[in-house]
């Protein structure tokens, strides 16, 4: 058996990325009608604040796939530490607004989607609406 890591691999839930057909009918219900305050939003996707957690809620409209993105120190060193406990790589580590992510599979063959925020969190400006593009460091 491989020897542990120093500390766990799993930081936090980041956030529950949920899908909508429409990002206005998504905050409709999720913001106006349950109540959820709204922290970013952008083309394709809106942030909302969970009150006793900073894992948010992200209604996208980008994959029709229900998905728990969980945070790591490291995207690309989660995937070797994946690997090296018995698991797989599905989608290599690749670049996102905020960081790094990958997807991998347990032995068991469940998803997990694992990001993390090396490039900074969003920044945004009135209402919310994000102003630092893609790729880019809210400090750039």
């Amino acid at each position: 058996m491989e020897d542990p890591l120093s500390e766990p691999l799993f930081k936090k839930v980041d956030c529950l990325r949920i899908p909508v057909p429409d990002l206005d009918a998504g905050l409709t219900f999720y913001r106006d009608r349950l109540g959820h305050e709204l922290i970013w939003r952008d083309k394709t996707a809106a942030g909302l604040r969970m009150p006793e957690t900073d894992t948010e809620i992200v209604i996208q409209t980008e994959t029709a796939a229900f998905e728990i993105d969980l945070l790591v120190s490291s995207a690309d060193r989660a995937a070797e530490a994946i690997v090296v406990a018995g698991g797989r790589v599905v989608v290599p580590p690749f670049d996102i607004q905020i960081g790094r992510c990958v997807v991998v599979q347990d032995p068991w063959n469940n998803q997990l989607v694992l990001l993390d925020m090396s490039k900074g969190p969003l920044q945004t400006g009135a209402e919310g609406i994000v102003i630092n593009e893609a790729g880019t460091k809210p400090s750039e």
